[in-house]
């Protein structure tokens, strides 16, 4: 029996497919940016802060690192309501990225902190900068250059794990293919097609950050 495919059935959907591909997108971009954010501050936390601070980010990124992103979705999705707290979906799954994301980053972060030269440091304090103008301006730009590699795989890797966003009906990539492939039972193409599509943002996505690092973080 010849088996006949109809990739006309899945790319008939296109809209919803591209309203997936938005919300992955976006998704992305916002999380990836207070994830950064929220990492360089962990990672300033564990290199500079005190000691009671670095307990705080060091428990939070050994939390967030040794647990199932799908448990920490869930978590916040099904399990803040029992405390009062009730998410939308969409809601869900970006505090879920952006923690997620946070904690990865701080630990790539701070093995870029780590490696910037003592003399550096000791020549901004020379200068009479402060604490915090030493870390913005001298330590910050160079570590970030050093492992910007590092930190944009792991911000493809988040953008790959919000698939499983689609499992509390984030209307994102995944949860398209799922629901066309629910209507016309054409699971094979609905799947290859968002794989496709998945493959295509990824290369965009690293590209696009490959260009951004350089010019908007640590410009020399």
């Amino acid at each position: 029996m010849a088996v006949v495919f109809d990739f006309g059935a899945v790319l008939s959907q296109w809209p919803l497919l591209l309203k997936g591909l938005a919300w992955t997108a976006g998704l992305t971009v916002v999380s990836s940016v207070l994830g950064l954010v929220l990492g360089v501050g962990c990672a300033w936390a564990r290199t500079r802060g005190h000691a009671a601070l670095r307990a705080v980010a060091a428990t939070y990124v050994e939390l967030i690192r040794n647990t199932p992103f799908i448990v920490q979705l869930f978590f916040i999705f099904f399990g803040l309501p029992a405390l009062g707290l009730r998410l939308s979906p969409e809601w869900s799954a970006l505090i879920a990225m952006t923690v997620n994301l946070g904690a990865y980053s701080a630990e790539i972060v701070r093995a870029g902190i780590d490696a910037t030269p003592r003399g550096q440091i000791e020549a901004a304090m020379s200068l009479a900068l402060t604490p915090a103008q030493t870390f913005t301006r001298i330590v910050l730009p160079p570590a970030l250059e050093r492992v910007w590699p590092a930190i944009v795989s792991q911000i493809v890797i988040v953008m790959l794990g919000s698939a499983v966003c689609g499992q509390i009906a984030t209307e994102e990539l995944s949860y398209a293919a799922n629901l066309i492939q629910s209507r016309n039972f054409r699971a094979f193409e609905s799947f290859i097609v968002a794989t496709l599509m998945y493959l295509g943002f990824s290369v965009v996505l690293r590209r696009a950050l490959d260009w951004a690092g350089p010019r908007l973080l640590f410009a020399r």
